[in-house]
């Protein structure tokens, strides 16, 4: 292959121990004018060979490798493989059920940059993220169609991270029947309403399965406060486990509406929940000043920290909501709190937990570590793919 990027001297270390990112300041030179999106070969500064890599002119992520093995062809076939080993271990997991749904594909973990696809019963959403996952976009979707046989395949690349990598925002139909209106997974003997189209990601966040699993143990006869809701995956598990009611609160309207139909389905009644719409740390606030206290309280923001400058004031937000979380507790009710900020690391979460129950003048033991569930995997040569940290705390 006559187009390389060719890395500088010393600068092939990461790629030695595996990990497929090849950042701009790593790189000494690129080879025969390649296309953004198309695969060149990567060599260290002697000309020895370190894998193929998609080759991107926009992002700071210079190249991100599809393989590390010489003899390997970027071709329709490897995409197969890929996709089939991916299918092949949800399986092993038991996710594979019919009217289920799981994350089928999860970028660098399933050796595939830039690609993710989650499953609703029979059909797939799929995001193409990076300009390699773009370049191959019709290797990608024939491999889904040919592994998976599912009876529709639509995209949902209109996600921001894409500008990144100087490529528009693109979503629809790529094969097969459209999208219903409404997708119905279920979980358990749980049932899910999900916006395929239009909810955030690609509507449902399958990385929470094992959360959901450890509500169950808490939520008999509790009365729950369920904070950043979204359409209630979680207020349909604590019902589900014969909670006594939950309040849940969220920003997004349309999500309460989502969540009202997620209680209707599992046949739910009104007086078993509550629906607030607003800015969650105003409404902690005025909770506080209510004395209100609850069993369990639930805090699982979105990404509070994007770049490393985010670091800290994302860590200050997730402090100010534990404490307030601890400070609605029951003494012996428990605080589930989650970071999906690949950026703080758990040992820095615990600290800002602990630092939070401290501000509230309580003690609190952890009973529980929680993080991504099976569906979205670390490989272990990327710790970027481990990204959710969770944890359980019981209040003394």
């Amino acid at each position: 292959m006559s187009k390389k990027i060719v890395l500088k001297k010393g600068r092939e270390k990461s790629l030695l121990r595996r990990h497929p990112w090849i950042f701009s300041g790593a790189v000494e030179r690129i080879e025969g004018a390649p296309v953004s999106g198309e695969t060149v070969t990567v060599t260290a500064a002697d000309g020895t060979f370190l894998g193929y890599a998609a080759y991107s002119h926009a992002s700071q992520i210079t190249g991100r490798v599809w393989s590390f093995d010489c003899n390997d062809t970027i071709d329709a076939e490897f995409f197969k493989r890929r996709i089939s080993a991916a299918a092949a271990l949800r399986e092993k997991l038991g996710l594979m059920n019919a009217d289920g749904g799981c994350r089928l594909i999860f970028s660098e973990a399933d050796q595939l940059p830039g690609v993710i696809v989650d499953r609703f019963g029979k059909f797939l959403i799929l995001q193409l993220l990076s300009a390699g996952a773009e370049f191959n976009r019709e290797h990608i979707v024939n491999a889904l169609w040919e592994v998976c046989a599912p009876a529709g395949i639509h995209e949902r690349s209109d996600v921001s991270v894409r500008r990144k990598e100087n490529l528009p925002g693109r979503s629809g139909l790529l094969k097969g029947e459209e999208l219903p209106d409404e997708l119905i997974v279920s979980e358990e003997d749980m049932l899910f309403a999900v916006d395929g189209r239009k909810g955030q990601k690609t509507g449902f966040y399958f990385d929470l399965r094992s959360a959901r699993k450890m509500l169950r143990r808490f939520s008999a006869g509790a009365d729950i406060l369920n904070c950043f809701s979204y359409t209630g995956a979680f207020a349909v598990t604590a019902l589900k486990s014969e909670a006594r009611h939950i309040l849940n609160i969220d920003s997004s309207a349309p999500a309460l509406k989502q969540l009202e139909r997620n209680m209707e389905i599992n046949n739910f009644e009104s007086s078993q929940y509550e629906n607030r719409c607003g800015d969650v740390f105003t409404h902690l606030r005025e909770l506080v000043k209510e004395k209100r206290q609850f069993d369990v309280v639930i805090l699982d923001p979105p990404k509070l920290i994007d770049s490393q400058r985010a670091l800290m004031s994302g860590a200050r937000a997730y402090q100010d909501l534990a404490r307030h979380g601890f400070k609605l507790l029951k003494p012996g009710g428990v605080l589930f709190n989650f970071s999906c900020s690949g950026l703080m690391t758990a040992d820095l979460f615990q600290k800002i937990t602990a630092s939070a129950a401290l501000e509230a003048n309580c003690d609190a033991r952890i009973i529980a570590h929680l993080e991504q569930s099976p569906d979205h995997p670390t490989l272990l040569s990327v710790p970027e793919t481990f990204y959710l940290k969770g944890l359980v705390s019981c209040k003394l």
